[in-house]
């Protein structure tokens, strides 16, 4: 096994466009989509003191139309 292999398997779920916008989002909070998805299942399955993920300002990764 390689030191790199992750620790589980790869999942396949579909999501559209927004998966770019939510990879800039997870960014701008200095972690990675994963992360933020892993955070909120434990939230949603109320695992012992799981907590909502913190979301960035709007303003920090969103380019508004026209910038």
């Amino acid at each position: 096994m390689s030191p790199n292999a992750p620790k589980t398997p790869p999942r396949q779920i579909r999501i559209g466009d927004e998966w770019y916008a939510f990879d800039k989002a997870a960014k701008s909070m200095d972690t990675e989509r994963a992360a933020v998805i892993r955070e909120f299942i434990a939230w949603y399955l109320r695992e012992p003191g799981a907590k909502i993920p913190k979301r960035p300002e709007r303003a920090a990764w969103h380019e508004e139309a026209g910038e």
